[in-house]
């Protein structure tokens, strides 16, 4: 009897737990339901700038490096020893100066052969003009034989033959006179190059010396690059840029350049050359910049940014940049409504990007867009601004 009353009892209890579970359950159910509808009437906290007509800028960077603007290589024209090379890396060079000379001693001996030529072809210029001297008179004598009847008509023809032959042998003296000064001024200039001079081409009067390839002692060959001389003001930037970027630029362009070794100081320059063709491989074009450089505190090879202004529209639509979202696949923006209780979502077409700032193509756009709290809203979703409220 005591066993049959638990059982009786436990499955009393059992059957009581089971139904107030099933209450607890349905009325929680009920409540859970109820707050997620009442979440999703609930109004959305978000932030609001608005759009504004102003001007912006699309901005491009670029990295390059720095050149020189004009190089000159010194170089002798003739081979031989380098005897003294007078100038050494950064010293400044003007224009014609002698900057190096090699050993003239052969050079030396050419002129003076030269020289000895020219002296021989004189004397046989000097004999030739007085042989004809000689025949001249010769012809003149028989001339007059002839007119009193004493020389024959023979005899006058051999002096006059032999007059011809003298004026003839003086023109060829005068032509190995020619040829022989010729020779001299040919061994003059050799040995005057062997004065190696600066004489380079341009407006600049001074350069500096970037390079030094050769010391004293060293035998060269004509044409071997002894020194490099450069000008450094101006200098040029060099950056590349895509098909993209290309038909941006324009020769006098403005350009805002930056090194690492003057992080606070922007240097202005402009767009010198642009060039007419694409590289193969990287598929990008040269654009150089020349910078005004009067301190000379800019070298070839430092590492640039360059800052440059592709376009520029004084009257643009712009927003946000963060105002930007997207839905399905397409670009849009919540705007608020003028009651500022809601929002509602629109496709956008953007034109310039500016740091933070960015260009829609829509004229018709206005009002404000939301900045904060877009992954929260859907078109039509209800708002509150929290922005608003505290400037009120």
């Amino acid at each position: 009897m005591k066993l049959s009353r638990l059982i009786f009892l436990f499955l009393l209890i059992t059957t009581f737990a089971v139904i107030a579970w099933q209450a607890y359950t349905h009325f929680d159910s009920k409540n859970e339901s109820k707050q997620v509808k009442d979440d999703k009437n609930r109004p959305v906290p978000v932030v609001t700038e608005p759009i504004v007509k102003t001007s912006i800028s699309q901005i491009r960077h670029f990295n390059g490096t720095l050149e020189s603007y004009a190089e000159f290589y010194a170089s002798p024209k003739v081979g031989g020893i380098i005897e003294s090379i007078s100038f050494n890396l950064g010293d400044a060079v003007s224009r014609g100066q002698i900057v190096a000379t090699l050993d003239n001693a052969e050079f030396d001996q050419m002129v003076k052969q030269a020289n000895a030529a020219v002296a021989v072809a004189s004397a046989n210029l000097h004999e030739a003009r007085s042989l004809l001297k000689i025949a001249e008179r010769e012809l003149k004598r028989i001339d007059k034989l002839s007119e009193r009847g004493v020389s024959s008509a023979s005899q006058r023809d051999a002096a006059q033959a032999d007059q011809l032959a003298k004026q003839a042998h003086v023109q060829v003296t005068i032509a190995e006179l020619t040829h022989a000064q010729a020779q001299l001024e040919t061994a003059r200039i050799r040995r005057d190059y062997t004065n190696v001079t600066a004489d380079w081409h341009g407006d600049d009067s001074e350069r500096l010396v970037a390079e030094r390839f050769v010391d004293e002692g060293e035998t060269v060959d004509a044409n071997t690059p002894i020194l490099k001389i450069v000008t450094l003001n101006p200098i040029t930037a060099v950056f590349h840029v895509t098909e993209k970027e290309y038909a941006g630029l324009s020769a006098g362009q403005q350009v805002s350049v930056t090194t690492d070794a003057y992080p606070e100081q922007r240097f202005s320059g402009l767009v010198k050359r642009i060039a007419p063709i694409f590289s193969e491989t990287t598929r990008q074009a040269r654009i150089e910049v020349q910078i005004d450089n009067l301190d000379k505190r800019l070298k070839p090879g430092m590492f640039v940014r360059a800052e440059v202004v592709l376009r520029k529209l004084d009257e643009a639509i712009v927003i946000p940049l963060q105002a930007l979202t997207r839905r399905d696949d397409m670009e849009g923006v919540f705007i608020l409504s003028e009651d500022g209780s809601k929002v509602t979502w629109q496709r956008v077409a953007t034109g310039i990007r500016q740091g933070d700032r960015l260009q829609i193509l829509d004229e018709e756009l206005q009002g404000r867009v939301v900045t904060l709290g877009q992954q929260l809203l859907k078109d039509g979703s209800t708002v509150i601004l929290p922005d608003l409220k505290k400037t009120k």
